[in-house]
């Protein structure tokens, strides 16, 4: 009996020690060469969990030692730490960084960015219509009856509508339709979660090309997936990086 008890007392002391540590709050401060440091972002790479600044620059979040902590904005080189016990042992970590606003002083806007659309990133095929809700319901009413059937073949009745889907291409259109029904969703969805004013003054990108923008950001996957997790400060944080490289290829071009 006594055996029993003690291997029971082990391996309740066992589960204790193999727990993992307990999240605290880590109180933090950006330093910076510029005086407003609101809106940084700072993320967990381990929890997920993130932080945004205040106009001061202090954020506070939960960590353990060994976590990551990623910090990024649109104005700033991104950062990442990974956290020690000596960070835990002051009152505030302090994280430099550095602004990279000078770059895209250096953008002249002179011409529209007509050539970034629905087609030219490959979310429209060329010369495909875009149909409309109530059109797409036409489409199907009126279309090839999924009751009707084939008879010969087999001795038995076969369902006609997938073999002449398949014959006639429709199945492979019927797709490229979703597909396209998909990104007009995530569009609707962008525009309703941030207005122009976001993607110009926040983001930096210049009122004419926003429209690409967005077209640019809904074809990221890893963006849509996150659109679709309705993480606001998670989709927020992608849709700054996003702007970084769009503005990027925003200056290449105009060079």
């Amino acid at each position: 009996m006594s055996r029993v008890v003690c291997l029971f007392f082990i391996l309740v002391a066992s589960k204790a020690f193999a727990q993992e540590p307990v999240p605290v709050k880590l109180n933090g401060k950006i330093i910076a060469d510029i005086s407003d440091l609101e809106g940084i972002y700072v993320i967990n790479l381990k929890t997920e969990k993130a932080a945004i600044t205040e106009k001061s620059g202090y954020f506070s979040i939960p960590a353990v030692v060994g976590d990551t902590l990623l910090f990024s904005a649109v104005q700033f080189r991104g950062i990442r730490i990974v956290l020690t016990q000596k960070h835990f042992e002051n009152d505030f970590l302090f994280v430099k960084m550095e602004p990279i606003m000078n770059q895209l002083r250096e953008v002249i806007v002179r011409r529209g960015y007509d050539n970034i659309n629905a087609v030219s990133l490959g979310i429209i095929p060329k010369g495909q219509k875009s149909y409309t809700e109530a059109e797409r319901k036409l489409y199907t009413a009126t279309d090839l009856n999924a009751s009707a059937s084939l008879s010969g073949m087999a001795g038995g009745s076969v369902s006609a509508d997938p073999l002449l889907n398949f014959i006639s291409g429709r199945t492979g259109m019927l797709k490229k339709q979703l597909e396209v029904e998909k990104k007009e969703s995530y569009l609707k969805q962008l525009e309703r979660l941030f207005d122009v004013d976001h993607f110009v003054n926040k983001l930096k990108i210049p009122s004419e090309y926003v429209k690409g923008f967005e077209y640019f950001a809904v074809e990221n996957t890893k963006f849509t997936k996150i659109l679709d997790s309705k993480n606001v400060t998670t989709i927020e944080f992608l849709l700054g990086e996003l702007a970084t490289k769009y503005n990027e290829i925003i200056a290449s071009e105009n060079k």
